[in-house]
Parts: structure tokens; C-alpha cells; sequence
């Protein structure tokens, strides 16, 4: 079970606990290592080229990046606060008087103030952004594995794409010679009119099916330009005509692993944490807070008299809340909502994880029988082709029984390029779903998070296993009022 203990007292001490309990393991699983850059499984060069042509390119990718810098950045603005500032100050100021000497007065020195972190108040909200920066680190992540499988989807939807072209043609050829073969025989006489006329539209409807998948193709161009960050007006591509063998299926390992590979649960769980670190702020700020002011000056009548005498001062002030109109406490409440939401988003996204990798693994087994189920139809559909043809060159049978064989053999033929593209992107899905540890940073160098917080709180770290899902959420908590 996994519990949101709100602590009495802030500093590092943690809202969240997480369990120890292992889920259990998924249904099934192969014995091929699993690759960080999953797309080479298929031994595609040019998909490999595809794929590096969108790291470099796309503009979503970037946007996430530079969203990275602004959460970097904020960070870097929240930790100033550790630090005291220091101001330089420069004045000077005259008075005329009508029944005295003028007099001026010049001053210059420097002013420090400092807020000293009792409480952990300062460091709980630095801590807080640098682990939303590290999550934004991990959302470029996903947007990466996203972007490669969006990239490997629309690579192999063009190749059987192209596949569909070429067996359409081969069909439109078979159609057409079947036509000159109805016409040559309607002209002896042999047959009526209308089984020429049904032949006529079964290559017009052939003809049809092929302007389809040619639309197709330019829709999928257009997607793939526009994904590696180019305009689609004159995309192109060459990616032949043949789908790649399915490769072995990888392990998919134990569910705890795939808590730590998978960069969409390290985002939801760092953004956890760092609700976590909201909480403890707010309860920091309940407390008296100390503020340390010191100055160094000099003060002369003159400018050149200024550096002779020096002035230092130093204060401090406790400052503690009293009445706020219970302010403060509605901020700890709003924190502990937070938490409890950030967790659920966390446990949600979790539950999805371990679907998504059931999902692909059943679709799968399923596709590959039903793969095997379309080819056997076929054949046999190519077998009763050929029967019911010499029976109708015999007059055994109607030209309507030999075509709607030939209609149904050819879309069989169809349907089965088709199944085995879903097969492929069923297995890109499982690709994602085990996601491998993809981080395109290899190809943008960015500004670095430090040590501690590149992984957040690491999930692996925390009593010694992943958490697994929530169960029950108090709904009191431990803070004095």
C-alpha cells in the first residue's frame, strides 16, 4: 500500500511513502535483448536514417528542449533565494537654507540581506523545481520514443503501401486479361453481354482500390516530411515494396524494471516528488522566519571626505505569523490536494503501462494467428479460383461464381499485406511500451541538471523496489493547526 503521511515539520523529511510489494510478472515474454534504440531491431538502414532525420528536425522534439532550458532556469531563479544579496548604494542629497550654511550629505557603501532557511522552507522549493526540471527531462524523452515510433509507423504503413500498389497491378493486369478473354468470346458469341460488363467493373473497381492507396501514399509522405521538421509540398520517399520479417520478440522483463525504463512513470513519479517538496515548503512557511540586513557605508559632507569614515551595521528580525486569516493553512491543504493528485496521476499512469505491454503482447499472439488464418483462406480462395474457372470454360457454372471468387481471392491478397502491417505496428507498440531508455540529448547537448536531482528521487532507491499502486489515501493528516 502506498500512504501520504503529512509530517508535523518540513526539511527533507518526505510526504511519500512508497512500498516494497512486487506486481506480478506479465503473461509472456521473449529472450531477445531489448534495445535502447529500439527502431534497429528491424535492420532497416533507411528506417534508421529516417528516424535520425526527425531527432534532428522536428520541431516538437525542440520545443520540449527548450522547455527543459525555462524549467532549468526556474530552478536556478528558486535557488538565488539560498543566497544572500548584496546591493551597491550611491546617494547623495543637499539642503539650502536661508539662514545657514548649505550643507550635503554623500553616501556610498553596499547593503546585504539574508533570509536563513530554518526550516527548509527555501531548499523544500528548490528542490521542488529542480525535480520538475528533471521531469521535464524526462517528458523529452517521451516526446523522443514517440516521435521514432510515429516515424517507424508511417516508414512501414508507406512500404506496404507500396506493397498494395504493386499487387494491385499485378491484379489490374490479371483483370484486364480477363477482359480481353470475355470480349473475345462475346464476340464468338459464347457468352452475354453482362458477364463482359461485370469483368469491365472489376477492373474499374481494381482501378479504384489503386487511386485509394495512391492518396494514401502522399498522406503518409506528407506526415514524414513534416515529422523529420520539412515542408510536405515536396516530399518523396523510396522505401520499397517490402515489409521486414517480424523480428524475435524481446524480453519483456520484470514489471519493477519496466517502472524504471519507462520515462512517462519517472515524469509522473518526479512530478510526484516534487508536490511532495511543495508540501513541505508550506509547511515551512508556518513557521517564524529569521532575516539577518547588514551595511557597509561611508557618509561624508563632500566628495573628497568620502572613504576616511566608515560605517557598519548589522540587524536581524524574527518575523512569525500570527493571524492570517488562515492563509497559510489553506496553502499546506491546497499542497496535501496536490500530493494525492500527483499521486493518482502517478498510480493511473503506472496501471497504463502494465496494459499497454499486455495489450501488445495479446494483440500479438492473436495477429499471428490470424495471419495464419488469412493465408489458408488464400489459397483456398486461389484454389476454388481456378475450379470454378475451368468449370465455367465447360459450362458447369455462372461467370457470376468465378467472379466473385476472383474478387474475393484478390481481396484476401490485400487483406493479408495489411495483417502483417498491423503485425509490425503492433510490435512497434510493444517497442513503446517496454520503452528502452532513449535520450535524444546524444544528439542536442543541453545545459546540465546537477548530480542529485537527474533522476529525482531514483523509484529504485526507495526502500529497495518500485512503488506499485495505490490502494487507500488517508484523509487526515499530521499538522498541527
Amino acid at each position: 500500500m502506498l500512504q501520504l503521511c503529512i509530517v508535523g515539520c518540513a526539511g527533507k523529511e518526505s510526504a511519500v511513502t512508497l512500498p516494497t510489494q512486487a506486481p506480478p510478472p506479465f503473461s509472456e515474454s521473449g529472450k531477445a535483448p531489448l534495445r535502447d534504440f529500439w527502431w534497429t531491431t528491424f535492420d532497416d538502414q533507411e528506417l534508421n536514417q529516417q528516424v535520425d532525420l526527425a531527432i534532428r528536425g522536428n520541431f516538437d522534439l525542440e520545443g520540449s528542449m527548450q522547455r527543459i532550458l525555462q524549467a532549468q532556469a526556474v530552478a536556478r531563479r528558486e535557488a538565488s533565494d539560498l543566497l544572500p544579496d548584496v546591493n551597491g548604494v550611491a546617494s547623495t542629497d543637499s539642503t539650502v537654507r536661508t539662514d545657514a550654511p548649505n550643507t550635503a550629505r554623500w553616501i556610498l557603501g553596499l547593503d546585504a540581506s539574508y533570509q536563513v532557511d530554518l526550516w527548509g522552507e527555501i531548499g523544500s522549493r528548490v528542490d521542488a523545481q529542480w525535480l520538475r526540471a528533471s521531469a521535464t527531462e524526462a517528458d523529452l524523452n517521451v516526446v523522443a520514443l514517440t516521435l521514432s515510433a510515429d516515424v517507424a509507423r508511417t516508414w512501414f504503413a508507406l512500404i506496404e503501401a507500396n506493397a498494395q500498389i504493386k499487387l494491385l497491378d499485378e491484379q489490374i493486369q490479371t483483370n484486364l486479361t480477363g477482359l480481353k478473354l470475355q470480349e473475345a468470346r462475346f464476340g464468338l458469341g459464347q457468352i452475354r453481354s453482362a458477364d463482359v460488363l461485370r469483368q469491365r467493373q472489376l477492373v474499374e473497381s481494381t482501378r479504384e482500390q489503386r487511386v485509394v492507396v495512391l492518396s494514401r501514399i502522399e498522406v503518409l509522405e506528407h506526415l514524414l516530411a513534416v515529422l523529420q521538421g520539412q515542408p510536405p509540398q515536396e516530399a518523396s520517399y523510396s522505401p520499397g515494396s517490402k515489409l521486414p520479417e517480424l523480428p524475435p520478440l524481446p524480453e519483456a522483463g520484470l514489471p519493477t524494471e519496466l517502472l524504471n525504463r519507462r520515462p512517462d512513470i519517472r515524469r509522473d513519479f518526479l512530478a510526484l516528488w516534487a508536490a511532495d517538496r511543495d508540501l513541505a515548503s508550506a509547511v515551512s512557511a508556518q513557521y517564524p522566519r529569521l532575516n539577518l540586513a547588514a551595511s557597509f557605508t561611508t557618509v561624508a559632507e563632500s566628495p573628497e571626505n568620502l572613504f576616511r569614515e566608515w560605517v557598519f551595521s548589522v540587524a536581524g528580525q524574527l518575523i512569525g505569523p500570527l493571524i492570517d486569516g488562515g492563509q497559510r493553512r489553506a496553502e499546506v491543504d491546497r499542497n496535501v490536494a496536490t500530493v494525492r493528485l500527483r499521486f493518482t496521476e502517478f498510480s493511473q499512469t503506472v496501471l497504463i503501462a502494465y496494459q499497454e505491454v499486455e495489450n501488445a503482447l495479446t494483440r500479438e499472439r492473436y495477429q499471428l494467428q490470424r495471419i495464419e488464418k488469412l493465408e489458408t483462406q488464400a489459397k483456398l480462395a486461389h484454389q476454388a479460383s481456378l475450379q470454378l474457372r475451368e468449370q465455367y470454360l465447360i459450362g458447369e457454372t455462372e461467370y457470376l461464381d468465378v467472379l466473385s471468387s476472383m474478387q474475393q481471392e484478390q481481396s484476401l491478397q490485400r487483406t493479408v499485406l495489411s495483417a502483417r502491417l498491423e503485425l509490425i505496428l503492433n510490435r512497434i507498440a510493444l517497442y513503446l511500451a517496454l520503452a528502452g531508455d532513449f535520450d535524444p540529448r546524444e544528439t542536442y547537448p543541453l545545459a546540465s541538471i546537477p548530480l542529485e536531482y537527474i533522476d529525482g528521487v531514483p523509484i529504485e532507491l526507495i526502500e529497495g523496489a518500485p512503488p506499485v499502486i495505490v490502494e487507500e489515501l488517508p484523509m487526515e493528516n499530521g499538522i498541527d493547526e
